[in-house]
């Protein structure tokens, strides 16, 4: 019983969360040897992007992944002819989207109240 859709879908759950807890890793790291050390400047062929623009745009996605899984559950409960593992991995990989945003909050609340906290 080769997968029809479960075990690769799964497969691709657990690489997009070994690729978040990664990207979570190199944030760590980067945080604690950044210090009070200027940033590198950035090239002028280098395309850079604001953090709140990054945010924006991760946001955006978790939003369409919520409301892409909302709609095929819709779909799904009037009886349409939708895949009920398209279903379930449509909301696993929002709530996933989800939480890792939660996350990331999180992180940056942190950040800013060890900021607030720091003796001028």
């Amino acid at each position: 019983m080769s997968g029809v859709g479960g075990v690769g879908g799964v497969d691709r759950v657990m690489a997009l969360r070994a690729q978040i807890l990664e990207r979570n890793a190199a944030l760590s790291r980067a945080s604690a040897t950044s210090g009070a050390t200027a940033p590198a400047p950035v090239s002028a062929g280098t395309n850079a992007t604001s953090f709140a623009d990054t945010m924006q745009s991760a946001i955006a996605k978790v939003n369409e992944g919520q409301q892409k899984a909302s709609a095929l559950s819709e779909s799904y409960e009037r009886g349409e002819t939708v895949d009920i593992a398209k279903v379930m991995l449509a909301r696993q990989e929002a709530s996933v989207g989800f939480e890792a945003t939660l996350q990331v909050r999180n992180k940056i609340l942190s950040a800013y109240k060890d900021i607030m906290s720091m003796p001028v």
